[in-house]
């Protein structure tokens, strides 16, 4: 476990998990849920890394460069691979301060993902937040898709309301994989404000959202902020006390339904997250 602290900020990181943050709070208050202790799965944690994609791609399936790909299954009870692979390995501490951390992922051409690549987390945390860039280099000698994504999971209450501003949401089927866009206001009126606890799953992305959202709780307010993320993943299981606002590159199964962001042998890819909180 790494610890970091800047002010009233503290943020503890598990790189041996997946890369994950493990807890993140603000005067002594959880800002994501927090891991319990022994927790050995990354779908556990306060929040996780996706890349090389995010999300689902469907029966691992897909079509790049003329030539035709199947991963496996990487997650019990999910009919397809889900999230990437960084979430699923161990990561190195490159670098560590009070402050501020490097964790570094490198992942040789596999079954899993056939490119090479090195991925990179660099965690900052001073007096404002949490800040997290996510990066991925593709170390491949060709042309490979990349998706790069975060994970956060926060703690629901019934006064929990999420806000934020987008231009369309993905309805999905029963496998969760996108069918069709419609309204942003479909299943909840986010741009005003609505409750994050509810009676039914939302597991939906929202597309061109303005890379900014509110968590307001009766006694704080988290700002989430977005970079490189166009599509933010808003899910919300019931009666499990947490529900996650995931800023992403890119909804799931791109690779099958929009185009993908392609790298070209040594280039790289960025997004980021931020975490701020007011209270009161």
């Amino acid at each position: 476990m790494l610890h970091l602290e800047a002010g009233d900020w503290k943020v503890a990181l598990q790189p041996e998990l997946g890369g994950t943050i493990a807890a993140l709070t603000y005067q002594g208050r959880d800002v994501l849920r927090p891991t319990p202790a022994g927790a050995t799965n990354p779908l556990e944690t306060a929040c996780f890394p996706l890349v090389p994609y995010a999300n689902r791609i469907a029966d691992g399936r897909f079509v790049f460069a003329g030539e035709a790909y199947a991963l496996p299954r990487n997650m019990e009870g999910q009919d397809h691979p889900l999230h990437g692979v960084g979430w699923l390995r161990g990561w190195d501490v490159e670098a560590s301060e009070a402050g501020s951390a490097v964790l570094v992922h490198t992942h040789e051409a596999d079954a899993n993902w056939p490119w090479s690549y090195r991925a990179e987390q660099q965690v900052t945390l001073d007096e404002t937040g949490l800040r997290v860039a996510l990066s991925v280099r593709n170390d491949s000698d060709r042309a490979m898709p990349a998706g790069l994504g975060f994970h956060p999971y926060f703690p629901a209450g019934e006064d929990t309301r999420l806000s934020f501003d987008a231009g369309s949401v993905w309805l999905a089927d029963d496998a969760m994989l996108p069918t069709e866009r419609t309204g942003a206001t479909h299943f909840a009126d986010w741009s005003r404000g609505d409750d994050v606890v509810r009676s039914s799953l939302i597991d939906n992305a929202y597309e061109g959202w303005d890379k900014a959202a509110t968590i307001a709780t009766p006694d704080d307010t988290i700002t989430l902020t977005g970079e490189g993320t166009p599509y933010l993943h808003v899910f919300t299981p019931p009666g499990l006390g947490f529900f996650c606002a995931e800023p992403v590159s890119d909804m799931p199964n791109a690779l099958n339904l929009a185009d993908p962001t392609i790298l070209a042998p040594g280039e790289t890819r960025t997004i980021a997250m931020g975490l701020t909180v007011a209270r009161g």
